[in-house]
């Protein structure tokens, strides 16, 4: 892509526009049609970045036992060992109710806590199966339901003035604190209330539960969202208002089956949420500050997906400054094992290209749209699962 008019005539390119591409085209007859084809395709594929550097990792972000408000039936070891055994994933969460379940002991109460951190560290494999300590708290007026989790197995529960409510102040705290990540639940719904497009920019959390069961918080009356919807309380409000906002998934379980699809029920109730993060290795530390850096994305169902999108080298959840007139390299490579419908680049919460049966490419864009692009990736299989990203935003350079 060396052509001078290039930026005049289009917004994006491809590597099949390189100079070395057309002029293979227009080489003449080839004696070697097999062989031709296979170096021309090498030609676009040197344009491809090296393998993701970190480990994919899958596991379920959001559940709850009896210790709260779960079936009696669910325990805490019948729901580690579902989230192992059963699901298959790299790593589980617990993120039992602080009110503990309407009429029974809080979650400070009756060595609920402790036990909790207990099970969390027998359930510990560093390498096998890891597991985050959480919980969910009450937070009115700000998102309704926020999860909190810690970076270490141990730590004290955050009360503040009154118990199931929340301060700025005390909001602004949590959201300091370089050891736990506030995540908000259900923040687009009628009991949330929730208003990113007129809150301080410093409430807004680094990462939103995109979507768990059914609910998914994209953008206002999204189609897989089958609950009260509330203007302006979406993940696109959030990021038209500058939000430097990641994504994950969770079952919000309750039933005790964590990460597990639910096929007898209806589309879209029949898949849950699910995360996957980039990470170092599988390690407590390692998986939080993978999320802590938003190297992480949300997809629907059991069988995993894989999600790797970078700019320029830089991995999903980043932001970096690019020079004056530099290009941009959007590279995609979106697995699922079922067929592809379509990948979708979203640029600045507007649908920028669509590839449609395909889940692999290099993009090349040139212009800057903004001071500050926000780019993220939205994919959907046959199936009717999808995959989004956490996004990488573009600091234009002087």
């Amino acid at each position: 892509m060396k052509h001078p008019e290039k930026k005049i005539a289009r917004s994006i390119d491809m590597p099949g526009r390189c100079q070395e591409f057309t002029d293979m085209v227009y080489s003449g007859k080839n004696p070697d049609p097999e062989q031709f084809w296979k170096d021309i395709n090498a030609v676009q594929n040197k344009f491809n970045p090296p393998p993701v550097e970190y480990t994919l990792l899958c596991g379920e972000m959001h559940g709850h036992t009896n210790i709260s408000d779960a079936y009696e039936y669910v325990d805490i070891d019948e729901y580690f060992r579902t989230i192992r055994d059963k699901a298959k994933f790299d790593f589980g969460v617990l993120t039992d109710h602080d009110h503990g379940g309407v009429g029974k002991a809080e979650l400070w109460d009756d060595g609920k806590w402790q036990k909790i951190q207990a099970k969390i560290q027998e359930y510990y494999e560093p390498g096998k199966f890891t597991t985050l300590l959480a919980y969910e708290r009450d937070s009115y007026p700000y998102f309704n339901n926020l999860v909190i989790y810690y970076r270490n197995g141990n730590g004290e529960m955050f009360r503040g003035i009154r118990d199931g409510e929340l301060t700025r102040d005390e909001l602004i705290a949590l959201l300091k604190k370089d050891d736990i990540l506030v995540v908000p639940h259900d923040s687009y719904c009628l009991s949330a209330g929730c208003d990113f497009s007129t809150l301080p920019p410093e409430l807004f959390p680094s990462l939103i539960e995109l979507y768990s069961c059914s609910d998914c918080a994209e953008y206002f009356d999204h189609p897989l969202h089958k609950d009260s919807w509330v203007r302006g309380a979406s993940w696109q409000d959030a990021l038209k208002r500058g939000a430097k906002m990641g994504v994950i998934g969770g079952s919000d379980d309750h039933v005790g089956t964590p990460g597990l699809d639910h096929m007898d029920e209806p589309y879209p109730f029949c898949y849950r949420g699910v995360t996957g993060v980039w990470a170092k290795e599988n390690t407590r530390e390692a998986i939080f500050d993978a999320l802590k850096a938003r190297r992480c994305f949300a997809y629907m169902g059991n069988e995993r997906m894989s999600l790797d999108f970078r700019i320029n080298g830089h991995c999903m959840g980043e932001t970096f400054t690019v020079k004056p007139d530099e290009e941009k390299h959007i590279w995609i490579n979106f697995e699922a094992p079922e067929e592809i419908e379509r990948v979708t680049l979203v640029k600045n919460c507007q649908d920028h290209v669509i590839l449609y049966g395909s889940g692999s490419q290099m993009i090349f864009d040139y212009r800057q749209e903004t001071p500050c692009d926000c780019y993220y990736v939205r994919a959907v299989t046959a199936k009717g699962r999808y995959c989004w990203s956490s996004p990488i935003w573009v600091n234009a350079g002087v």
